[in-house]
C-alpha cells in the first residue's frame, strides 16, 4: 500500500477532529461486495437460527438481505455446522441471493479451516482461537510469552494459507470480555489489551503475506469500545497499516436501550470518519438490526458527499492568538493536541474539571437533564409526569420517578400551578427579570444580554454560546463567577465536532465553567413514508422520510451527545425535538446518560443478540428477567445465550444468566460461577436469591 496515504493523521486517530472525512482504508475483497477503500459503509447482521436448520437459516438470511444486509454472518461452532454452510450457500444461490456469507468461529480452528473453503469470509476471536480464556492469573517471562506466540502462529498458519488459496477474507474480531489469559497477564482488561490481541494476529497474517483483513474491537461498554478503536487506528498507522474497521457494540440489548447504546459507540466513531461496516447487535430478530444500522450510516453518506474527497487530511482549525489582558485570558484554541497545555486524551476517560454551581451542576455532580416545556399547556400539574414528576391530587404532592429531569425550560410562558420544590425552572432573561417570585427560577441569557444586564440571579445564570462566539470580544468580556453555566449550542452540520472544538477551547484556556450541551432536532412539513430511509436530510439532521422519528431521535441524539459524554465533556444535556413527545425525550436523555455511564437511572441489561449457538429464547428470557428486576437501579445483569458470550463478554456485569446446555443455566456473580446447570424453570428465582444474599435486592414498589 502507499505509505504516504496514512503516514500521519492530524487527529491522531482520525483524519480530522473538526471536519468530517472518512479514514482511507485498504479495500478488502469479500465476494462481490468489497469493503473499505472508496466503498460505502456496509451493513451486516448475524443469523439466530441453528446452523443445522438449513431451511430456517436460508429463510432468515433472505429476510436479512431484503432488510438491507450486505453481509450475513452464520455461526459455525463445530465442523458439522461449518460443512453445512455449503448447503446453505447453495440454496441461497439457487434462489438468486449472492450475499457474501461470513462464518463465525470461536474455539475451533478445524471448523474455521472447513468454513474458509466455503464462505467469503471467516471471523475469528483472537482471545480464543488457539489461545486460552479460563480467568487464570498467569505470569509469563518474555521467552515464555514468545513461545506462546509461536505456538499460536503454528496453529493459525493453516487457516491463513487456506484463506489465501480460496480468496477468503478474515475478520480479526477482538472482544473486551474474552481477552485471553495471556493478554490479560500483560495488558490487563484494557483497551490496549484489546488492541494488542488483534495486532498480534495481524502481524502473523502480514508475515504470511496475507492482507485481506477486517478488524473489530467490540465491548458492551461503549466507552471502552470507542477508546479501543481509536487506539487501534493510531497503532495500525504507526505500523503502516490501514485495514477496514467493523464497528459494533456487543450485547447492546433490545428496544430503546439497545439502539441508544449502539449509537453511542458506533455513532461516535462514525462522526470521526472511522468505520467501513456496521453491525447493530440487538436482542431482537436480526432483520430488525439492519434498518437501525442503515439509519446510523445514511447520515454520513450525505455528509461524506458534501465534505469532499475521502481521506484528504485537513489542518486543524484555529489561528494562533496572543494572550490578552481581560476577564478571560485566551491561548491557542485547537492547534496542537499534544501541547502540554492541553491534557485531553482520547484513549482514557477523564471528566472535564468544572466548578460546582449552586451545589447542583458541574464539579462531581451527575450530568443534569433539561426539558423544554414552553409549548405545553401549563395549566395542569399532571403534565409534569412526562418530566418524571407524578402529581397526586389527593395528597397535593409530587412523587419523583427514577428518571426525573432537573430543569424545565419555560421560555416566556408562566405556569398556573406550583412546581415541585426540586424542579428548577428556566426562563428567558427578559421574562425572568419581571418574575415576582424567583425562587427556583433561573435566567437564560444570550451572550449580549449577560454582558449588558443589570440584574443577575444569585444562584444560577445560564448563557447561550456557540463555538464561533469563543474568539469574540463579547466572550472575553464575560464577568464570570461561579453562578455561570454555559448552554452550548450549534447550527453546524457536523455539530458534534463543532461542540467538541468548543470544549477543547474551554479546556485549553482553563475555563472551568459547567456546560449544558443543547441539540435541536426538527423535521420539516414533509409527509412521512413508512419504513423508508432517505438520503435527504433536513438541516437539523432528522431524515423527514421515515415513520419512526423516535428511533432517529434516539440514534442521532445518542451519537451527538454520547460522543461528547464518553470523552468526559458535558455537565448536562438538553434535547429539543418539537415533533417528539416530551416523555420520549426524557427517556432518551436518561438512556444516553446511562449508556455513557454518566448517570445511572435504571437496571442495565447486557444481553447478547442471539445466534445459532444460543440455548434458549433470548428475547423471551430477557423480557422475563427485566419484568422482575427492572427496579434494581444501577445493577448490571448479563443475559447470554451460551458460554461463548458468557463470562467473557459480560465482563462488565454484576450478575450473569448464561446458557449451559438444553434447559440448563449457569449463574454468575461477576466472573465467578455461583450455580451450575440450574433448570431454566428455576433459574430466575435462583438469580434473585443470589442478589438477595448479596444484599443488593430491594422490593419493588406496589403501584
Amino acid at each position: 500500500m502507499n505509505a504516504e496515504i496514512i503516514k500521519s493523521l492530524p487527529g491522531r486517530y482520525c483524519n480530522s477532529l473538526n471536519t468530517y472525512l472518512r479514514w482511507l482504508t485498504r479495500e478488502v475483497t469479500i465476494g462481490d461486495v468489497p469493503m473499505g477503500g472508496a466503498n460505502p459503509i456496509r451493513i451486516q447482521s448475524m443469523t439466530t437460527t441453528d446452523t443445522m436448520d438449513t431451511a430456517g437459516t436460508v429463510a432468515q438470511t433472505i429476510r436479512m438481505v431484503e432488510a438491507g444486509c450486505e453481509y450475513v454472518r452464520i455461526t459455525a461452532p463445530s465442523v458439522k455446522e461449518a460443512q453445512n454452510l455449503a448447503e446453505i450457500k447453495k440454496q441461497l444461490r439457487q434462489q438468486g441471493y449472492n450475499v457474501p456469507l461470513v462464518a463465525d468461529i470461536h474455539f475451533t480452528p478445524n471448523a474455521a479451516e472447513v468454513a474458509a473453503r466455503i464462505v467469503e469470509k471467516v471471523r475469528i476471536n483472537p482471545g480464543n482461537y488457539a489461545d486460552k480464556k479460563r480467568f487464570d492469573e498467569l505470569v509469563y517471562t518474555q521467552s515464555e510469552y514468545q513461545n506462546e506466540l509461536e505456538r499460536i502462529f503454528k496453529k493459525f498458519t493453516p487457516l491463513v494459507n487456506i484463506c489465501k488459496e480460496y480468496g477468503t477474507a478474515m475478520r480479526i474480531g477482538t472482544n473486551h470480555g474474552s481477552l485471553s489469559d495471556r493478554i490479560m497477564s500483560q495488558y490487563g482488561d484494557t483497551p490496549r489489551g484489546m488492541v494488542e490481541s488483534a495486532m498480534e494476529f495481524i502481524r502473523m497474517c502480514e508475515s504470511l503475506n496475507y492482507y485481506n483483513l477486517v478488524i473489530s474491537m467490540k465491548s458492551s461498554n461503549p466507552q471502552v469500545m470507542v477508546q479501543a478503536y481509536r487506539m487501534l487506528v493510531e497503532t495500525m498507522v504507526a505500523e503502516g497499516m490501514n485495514y477496514p474497521l467493523h464497528l459494533g457494540v456487543t450485547e447492546a440489548g433490545d428496544g430503546e436501550d439497545g439502539r441508544i447504546k449502539s449509537a453511542v459507540g458506533i455513532g461516535t466513531l462514525l462522526e470521526d470518519g472511522l468505520g467501513d461496516t456496521v453491525r447493530v447487535s440487538l436482542t431482537e430478530e436480526p432483520e430488525f438490526e439492519a434498518p437501525v444500522a442503515i439509519a446510523l450510516v445514511e447520515r454520513y453518506r450525505e455528509r461524506g458527499a458534501k465534505s469532499g474527497e475521502r481521506g484528504k487530511a485537513n489542518t486543524v482549525f484555529g489561528a494562533k492568538s496572543e494572550e490578552r489582558a481581560g476577564r478571560i485570558e485566551l491561548v491557542n484554541p485547537l492547534s496542537a493536541l499534544s501541547s502540554s497545555l492541553f491534557s485531553h486524551s482520547p484513549y482514557e476517560y477523564k471528566k472535564r474539571e468544572t466548578y460546582e454551581a449552586n451545589a447542583f451542576i458541574g464539579g462531581h455532580m451527575v450530568p443534569r437533564v433539561v426539558l423544554d416545556f414552553s409549548a405545553r399547556n401549563l395549566k395542569y400539574p399532571a403534565i409534569l409526569a412526562d418530566a418524571g414528576y407524578l402529581y397526586s391530587p389527593l395528597l397535593d404532592k409530587y412523587n419523583m420517578a427514577d428518571q426525573s429531569v432537573d430543569f424545565v425550560y419555560l421560555a416566556d410562558e408562566l405556569p398556573s400551578f406550583a412546581f415541585p420544590g426540586n424542579l428548577k425552572q428556566l426562563y428567558n432573561y427578559k421574562t425572568w427579570q419581571f418574575l415576582t417570585d424567583k425562587k427556583n427560577c433561573h435566567p437564560v441569557f444570550t451572550l449580549k444580554e449577560f454582558n449588558t444586564s443589570a440584574e443577575k440571579d444569585v444562584a444560577l445564570n445560564l448563557v447561550r454560546i456557540k463555538n464561533r462566539d469563543l474568539q469574540t470580544e463579547a466572550f472575553e468580556q464575560i464577568n464570570a463567577d461561579q453562578t455561570l453555566v454555559f448552554v452550548m449550542e450549534t447550527d453546524e452540520a457536523h455539530g458534534m465536532a463543532d461542540q467538541r472544538a468548543c470544549f477543547f477551547y474551554l479546556q485549553k484556556n482553563g475555563i472551568d465553567v459547567p456546560v449544558i450541551v443543547r441539540r435541536r432536532y426538527e423535521v420539516g412539513g414533509m409527509s412521512y413514508e413508512p419504513s423508508a430511509i432517505s438520503n435527504q436530510q433536513s438541516a437539523s439532521g432528522l431524515t423527514p422520510h421515515t415513520s419512526d422519528l423516535t428511533t432517529l431521535l434516539q440514534l442521532y441524539a445518542a451519537t451527538d451527545l454520547g460522543a461528547l459524554l464518553v470523552d468526559g465533556f458535558g455537565d448536562g444535556i438538553w434535547i429539543d425535538a418539537p415533533e417528539i413527545p416530551a416523555k420520549t425525550i426524557t427517556s432518551t436523555a436518561f438512556g444516553i446518560l446511562q449508556a455513557t455511564r454518566s448517570r445511572i437511572s435504571k437496571t442495565e441489561y447486557i444481553s447478547c443478540p442471539s445466534c445459532g449457538r444460543t440455548l434458549f429464547d433470548l428475547q423471551i428470557t430477557t423480557q422475563m428477567i427485566r419484568s422482575r428486576t427492572s427496579h434494581l437501579k444501577g445493577l448490571k445483569i448479563g443475559i447470554m445465550g451460551c458460554i461463548v458470550n458468557g463470562p467473557g463478554e459480560m465482563a462488565d456485569a454484576d450478575y450473569g444468566y448464561v446458557g449451559a446446555g438444553p434447559d440448563k443455566i449457569t449463574l454468575y456473580r461477576g466472573k465467578e460461577v455461583v450455580k451450575k446447570n440450574v433448570s431454566s424453570a428455576l433459574a430466575l428465582d435462583e438469580l434473585i436469591g443470589i442478589i438477595k444474599t448479596d444484599g443488593n435486592w430491594i422490593e419493588p414498589e406496589v403501584v
